[in-house]
């Protein structure tokens, strides 16, 4: 099933901080499902991904071939729903230690205030780990990737931006494999990185 019908799963009432979040099917019995996320299936190349963090360093998942990479798309400002999401995976990069073949790939959806230092200020508030990558641009930058990820971003205020918030776990073949609503649990993820560490 490719990416995009998957996403269809979502409910899309927004995840836009303040309201919730969307929330995927729940896919097979647990008896019969192999992951703990919805499995994408089959598996196919991600979506094209290249943007830079605070400090102007350049991210793409052609760079990180090899490595388990989570892509998730947040903004800074979020009163609930992003520091939830950003705190799950964060856990997962401090339980899974520094010898791991992880990063996390985190994509703004709000480029006015995503700013640099924005970005490094909550990342010093959230403790987040070197290897969780808070990617920003411009809004043109940004939107290409929104696209091609199929992210939908609507300010509604200055500070509150309506977004789908969901996680991909990509391979290190640079595959979608896994699908995480905005209730992402760190839990899962690591039993699903334990799965495909397993299947090579």
């Amino acid at each position: 099933m490719r990416l995009f019908a998957l996403l269809a799963l979502v409910v899309v009432a927004s995840s836009g901080c303040g309201t919730g979040g969307p929330k995927l099917a729940e896919g097979p019995p647990p008896a019969q499902r192999t992951f703990e996320g919805v499995e994408v299936a089959p598996p196919h190349t991600s979506a094209p991904l290249s943007l830079k963090d605070a400090s102007g360093r350049r991210y793409t998942l052609a760079k990180l071939r090899g490595r388990n990479v989570l892509v998730t798309f947040l903004y800074t400002h979020c009163p609930d729903v992003c520091p939830l999401i950003a705190s799950s995976l964060n856990t997962v990069l401090r339980t899974i230690g520094p010898q791991a073949k992880v990063d996390v790939l985190a994509v703004s959806v709000d480029p006015k205030g995503d700013t640099p230092q924005a970005v490094r200020a909550y990342a010093k508030k959230m403790r987040l780990d070197p290897r969780f990558h808070y990617l920003i641009g411009s809004r043109a930058e940004l939107r290409k990737v929104w696209t091609a990820w199929h992210i939908s971003s609507v300010s509604r205020a200055p500070s509150l931006v309506d977004h789908i918030a969901y996680t991909s776990l990509v391979d290190g073949r640079g595959r979608d494999r896994v699908l995480y609503d905005a209730q992402v649990s760190a839990q899962h993820v690591l039993h699903d990185l334990r799965v495909l560490n397993k299947q090579g």
